[in-house]
Formats: structure tokens, sequence, C-alpha cells
């Protein structure tokens, strides 16, 4: 904290106030008459960045600034030499608004020093076998990097042969991470096996972590519900005090008969006690120590809004794969004419997902030079993809197609069928084996024990979902939904008033993600699918996702409780300074130490529990 105030241009202008209203308090003791000179000089360094502030902002909203009536009131303890109160009162304010800065910075810190530890350069080898240091942000796609026993990956790729990774700055698990040859490992984890080499599939401003650091960074400007509704009516707050209090100091002075400088001292406490500071203190510090503690665990939220949001979700639908299962399909059968295979494998490398990934990886020795390449590859979202007169897909999507061979009879209960498509006609399929995710049947459960109904949405054949649905437990689960089948389920729901949360990992799902209330991405998902969504998990892990609904209770508790403390210290203040009990030096320790407190206990959510 020592070290923040030094640094801080704030910190510093606090320090040098409190030192000289501690000398003006000094001189007191001794009958000084210097006294209310050091005073004078504290109430300088106390208020200008408040002052400065509260002028700026009200010119520029044309509104008043809530720390305007801060300043007013130091102003008028001054005016009736009252200075020792004023500097109090700004001593204790000026203090409040160093910790809410220190708030905001040290719920972003964890963020800032995962940005300095990523490596900045790296070693990449060279065709002839030399080794050259680059910058991280000159690496290209292709790119062939040495990542050293110990070393932190400096971008995400592909390594090339088993590793151990820890990825804890990522995800907060400190355990390491099993990787095989092709899997993908991320900037910013550190090798804990043997050297490997990485291919750099990403350039350095698209890595995971560049993401949770842009999102983070943007979730920070976008203000909670409750934050906004006090934005809103802090001005018109402001300006109704600043009316009543001078009516305040008419009636004391005009119909109570007090003496000028009573009524106007007690107009000065007044001014100070009905500042809504803890009040609009209540969310942001709160909001921002919860997204950090998300973001140390492994989960993004792209705002104060959703991260409030979360905690009141009456239905989650969750997709299947990469979700709730691994995602890692493998063919384990397969049928078709030798050189259609090599058009579907080479139709699949253009594609990203798990089952284009599968199909790719079981035949990737295989010889595409026959193929024609010049011919375009389109995608159809939610059901498969094609090129020219192949498809490649769902089997559903081949209802009409005629099946000669009786590939319709190959489908396997509780496995993923793939068939292959040209002019009509089933010409091929292939049969793929996905497991479940042991975390998913546990946070399913955790889901349900709060009261959420949580349902199996996916593209995938009745016998698959039906084999995944009973595994996981869920509530209930529909199966071979387009992604037009996904948002009419969300909507449906939300017109009867449900808030609902919708969870996937693909192209597919980005249409349900944003019309969700609340949209959740799984950060290994596709680009699409986590710009749509409010939430994003940066592992495929539904259990950081019950971790992530908690914290959003937590955080709506403590912002509760915030509220209505604030508002109830501002409520008896004010009571007792009318009533004449109340004194400005009380007024401000009881007035500031509410907001001090307001804001420590928003800070209580940087606290990390493991997810």
């Amino acid at each position: 904290m020592l070290k923040f105030l030094i640094r801080n241009r704030n910190g510093q202008f606090l320090l040098i106030g409190t030192f000289m209203a501690v000398l003006g308090f000094s001189l007191i003791l001794i009958n000084s008459p210097y006294s209310r000179f050091a005073f004078y000089i504290a109430i300088f360094f106390l208020g200008f960045f408040a002052a400065k502030n509260a002028l700026v902002d009200t010119i520029q909203s044309k509104s008043p600034n809530v720390d305007l009536l801060m300043i007013l009131s130091a102003i008028g303890a001054m005016l009736i030499n009252y200075e020792s109160e004023g500097a109090m009162l700004l001593l204790i304010f000026a203090g409040a608004e160093v910790l809410e800065d220190y708030a905001s910075n040290k719920s972003t810190s964890a963020i800032s020093e995962l940005m300095a530890q990523v490596p900045t350069v790296a070693q990449v080898l060279k065709p002839n076998g030399d080794v050259v240091e680059v910058p991280t942000d000159d690496l290209a796609i292709g790119d062939l990097v040495i990542v050293s026993k110990g070393a932190q990956i400096p971008i995400d790729g592909k390594t090339d042969r088993d590793s151990m990774i820890s990825e804890a700055a990522l995800t907060g698990e400190s355990i390491p991470v099993e990787k095989k040859a092709d899997d993908h490992v991320f900037a910013g984890t550190i090798n804990e096996g043997n050297v490997f080499h990485l291919l750099v599939t990403k350039l350095s401003h698209e890595t995971v972590f560049s993401n949770i650091i842009r999102m983070v960074e943007e979730a920070q400007n976008r203000p909670s519900k409750v934050a906004k509704f006090i934005d809103r009516i802090e001005s018109k707050y402001v300006m109704t005090v600043l009316i009543v209090v001078p009516i305040f100091i008419a009636i004391l002075y005009y119909f109570i008969d007090l003496d000028f400088q009573e009524a106007f001292y007690r107009g000065m406490v007044l001014l100070t006690v009905a500042s809504p500071c803890a009040l609009v203190a209540s969310a942001t510090p709160a909001t921002l120590s919860a997204i950090s503690n998300g973001a140390k665990n492994g989960v993004l939220f792209k705002g104060g809004a959703a991260m409030e949001a979360l905690s009141s979700m009456d239905i989650l639908y969750s997709d299947k794969t990469g979700t709730l299962t691994f995602g890692e399909f493998q063919v384990i059968e397969h049928e078709m004419d030798r050189e259609i295979l090599k058009e579907v494998v080479y139709i699949e490398q253009q594609s990203t997902h798990p089952i284009a990934d599968a199909i790719v990886a079981a035949f990737k020795d295989i010889d595409l030079d026959s193929v024609d390449q010049r011919e375009p590859v389109e995608e159809i979202a939610g059901s498969g993809i094609k090129k020219g007169e192949i498809i490649v897909g769902k089997p559903s999507i081949f209802d009409t197609y005629n099946d000669p061979d009786n590939y319709r009879g190959k489908i396997t209960a509780g496995y993923t069928t793939v068939f292959v498509g040209i002019d009509d006609q089933i010409v091929g399929y292939f049969t793929l084996a996905d497991q479940i995710r042991d975390e998913s049947a546990e946070a399913v459960a955790g889901f349900q024990a709060e009261k959420i109904k949580v349902s199996l949405i996916t593209g995938d054949n009745e016998m698959v979902a039906k084999k995944v649905a009973n595994e996981v437990n869920v509530d209930d689960y529909f199966a071979n939904c387009s992604p037009e089948d996904k948002i009419k389920f969300v909507q449906e729901n939300q017109a009867m008033g449900q808030v609902v949360g919708m969870i996937g990992d693909g192209i597919n799902d980005a249409p349900a993600l944003a019309n969700a209330d609340i949209g959740i991405a799984m950060g290994s998902g596709s680009s699409v699918a986590m710009e749509s969504a409010d939430v994003v998990i940066v592992k495929n892990n539904l259990a950081k996702l019950l971790y992530s609904f908690k914290l959003s209770q937590k955080l709506n508790k403590i912002i509760i409780q915030n509220v209505i403390f604030s508002i109830v210290v501002i409520v008896s203040l004010i009571g007792l300074n009318i009533f004449g009990w109340l004194g400005l030096p009380l007024g401000v320790v009881f007035h500031e130490g509410s907001t001090i407190l307001v804001i420590l206990n928003g800070l209580r959510l940087l606290k990390q529990s493991k997810a």
C-alpha cells in the first residue's frame, strides 16, 4: 500500500496533506496561531484532485459531481474558521478515494502481472538449423519455436512431442497438464517437461492470453446494472442536496433562531453526511474484484452486468461436444471409396470442428495430390461442410438421400456418425467416439442443487444425446438441433420470463449465445462463439461455470450489503444532524468511514478460491 501511495500522484498528495494535517493538530496543542496555515496547506493538497475532478466532470457532463459536495463542505468549514474540521473531512475523503483507486488497481494487478510474465522474445529454429531470437510480435504462423525446460511458452501453438505443461497462469490449476504431440499449448504457460518444438498457430495478438487481457480491460469499462443506476441518479441526488442545504440553513437561522455561524456549521455537516460517497462505491470496487477473481480462475466476464446477471439464471442450456464431453473424437470405423476419402480429408482440413480434427488426424498420412484444391469449401452452420457436390455432415441432412449400401444401418447407439454424400446419394460414413468429462456430472448436479434446470441441446443424433444426457444426469435433452432450433429454445424460455443461460463452443452455438441472457463460451472454441458470449471459460471445464455462478452470488450479496449499509448510514447521520446531535468531526468519521468499509467489503472478492 505504501509503495502504491508513493508511486501514485494522488497518494503523494495524500501523504503531504496528511503530514500537514498532523502538523496542524500538533500546533493546536501548543496554542500556536500557525496551525490554521498548516490546515490551509493540508486542505489544498488533500482536496486538489477531488476539486479538479469535480469541476472537470461537472463542466463536461453539465451536472454536479458527487465530489463537489465534499469540496463545498470543506470550503464552508474554512469560511467559518473550522479549518481543522475541513482538513479532517478532506483527509478521510482523500484517503477513501485513494483506497478506491488501490482497489481498482489491485483488481487488475494480477492481470498486469500475467501480461508482464509472457515472454517478449522467442527462440526460432530456422530450416538451416540456426536458432534466432526474435520478438514474439514478429512470429508468423508456421514458425518453429524452441521451448526449453522450465521456460514460459511465448505464443500459442502445437507441441511436436509429449510434454508436461503448467497452465496455472490461465486456469488457476496447479497440477501440470499432460500434452500429446500436436496438442495445443498456450502463451504464458510453463514447460515443466523436456525441451520441445512449438509450431506457431496464432499471432501474438490472437493468443488466449491476449484475449484474456483484452476482455478484462473491456469488462472494466462495462459497469453493472446497479452501478449504472447509481450513476444515473447521482447528479440528481447531488443537485437535490445543493438545494436542500441552503433551505436547511435558512430554517435554522430564521425559524429555529440559531446564530448564522451555528446554522451554517450545521448546514456544512448536512452537506457532508448527505453525500452518497459510500453508495457510489457500493458496486464498482466489488465488481472489479469479482472480475479479477474470475480471471485468475480462468473465467472471463465481459462486464459487470454479465457478472451480476449470472446468479439470476433460471435455466442453463448446454451444448455437448467440447462442453459436457472432451470433444476429442476418434474415428473407430469408416467405409467409403479411397478417392472420396481423400476429398473428405481435404474438406475437413478447412474446418475447426472437433470431428473434422479427428478425421484429419486419423488419415494424416493420406496423399492429397489428386484432390482439386481450387474448388472452394463452404461451412454449413450446425450441419456440416461441403465442396462442390460432396457434402460431409450429420445424418439428419441426408434424410432425402438414397442409401444403396445401407449406411444408415451403420449408426451405432451412443456414438457419433458422419455421412458423406454426392449427388443425392450417401457414399460413405465415419463412426466416432467421444468421452464424457469427469467434472460435467458434478457441475450439473451443483447447478441443480441451486434450483437451476440444466438441459442438453445438441446437433447430434438422438442416441448420442440420450447416452450423454443419462451419464451427466441433465434434466432433459434435445437432439438433432440446428442453430435456429437452439435460438428457438432460448427465446421460448425468455418469453416465459425466465433468465436463460447458454453454454457452447462452436460457430453453430454463436446465435444462441448472442440471444441468451447470459451467453457462455468455451475458450478453446471458435472465435465467433467467444465474441458472441458474455462469459468465456478459458478451459473446457463446466466446473468453472459453477464457480462463476457462486462468485456471482457472492458479488450480488456484497453489493446489496453495501447499498443497504450506505443508505442506513446516510439516513442516520442526517437524522442526528437535524436534531443537532452530530458535529462535523464525527460526521466526517462516520460518513467517510462507511465509504472505506464499503470498499473493503468489496475487496473481499479478490480472495481467490480454487474453481
